[in-house]
């Protein structure tokens, strides 16, 4: 038998999918092997953003902490 392939946007969805339905967060976490913390993360991001919110986010910075004192240093 061939393994099932799913991606990560594919196991948010059933995961939301099921907690829509009215399974409890705490047995869908631990059947999907997530913290609570991280299943409420992904529902709430379903709620906020509907489909987009189950796509993957840059891990980016938004800013840099150090950025500032060198562009102010070389403008001087």
């Amino acid at each position: 038998m061939p393994w099932k392939e799913c991606s990560a946007m594919d196991e948010r969805l059933q995961f939301v999918a099921r907690r829509l339905a009215g399974e409890a967060m705490a047995e869908l976490c631990r059947e999907f092997g997530i913290s609570r913390k991280t299943g409420y993360k992904i529902f709430d991001r379903y709620q906020e953003c509907g489909m987009q919110g189950s796509t993957d986010r840059s891990r980016r910075p938004y800013r840099y902490a150090n950025n500032f004192l060198s562009r102010s240093r070389t403008t001087s």
